[in-house]
């Protein structure tokens, strides 16, 4: 059994989406007309019985959510370039003295010189996936990267290469 994913219309109140994980457990998001959010974990004898319960406001909905895309997003990536298919992913930090800092990623042409993908930036508590070459770099922005293994270190010695 995979996951399932269940949407009930509770008419006044609002929308609940239950997840049905493949050991069987069933957690909740009711989503309230008003605007509230709670995460409802579920009895396992009694998928009807909320054991218990959480409310979220605005800010902790988008974190936790972020939170989970971001891990899942990363797990992926990780998964891709464990190497097995010649594929490796890296996780370089841009140089405070790059002479890339404060340029766009197009500017680095990294991907033309390395023939390496950068699919995220991560910048503080941000993830920037599938970043665009407009995308200016900043002091600390970390970047996944995925190619073969001389690309990838080829691309570390292109972020280090130092402003003239």
């Amino acid at each position: 059994m995979g996951v399932r994913i269940e949407k009930i219309d509770l008419p006044g109140v609002g929308i609940r989406h239950d997840m049905v994980t493949k050991h069987g457990r069933h957690v909740g998001v009711l989503n309230y007309r008003d605007g509230r959010r709670e995460l409802a974990f579920y009895d396992p004898e009694d998928p009807d019985t909320v054991l218990h319960f959480i409310e979220l406001d605005d800010d902790e909905s988008d974190a936790l959510s972020d939170l989970l895309g971001h891990t899942s997003l990363l797990s992926q990536i990780n998964d891709l370039g464990s190497g097995a298919l010649g594929l490796y992913t890296d996780q370089l930090i841009l140089p405070t003295d790059s002479r890339y800092l404060d340029h766009t990623l197009g500017e680095t042409q990294a991907r033309t010189k390395t023939g390496v993908s950068i699919v995220a930036i991560l910048r503080g508590d941000k993830v920037i996936p599938s970043p665009e070459p407009s995308e200016i770099l900043r002091q600390d922005d970390i970047f996944v990267a995925v190619g073969t293994r001389t690309g990838l270190e080829k691309l570390e010695a292109l972020l280090a290469h130092t402003a003239v």
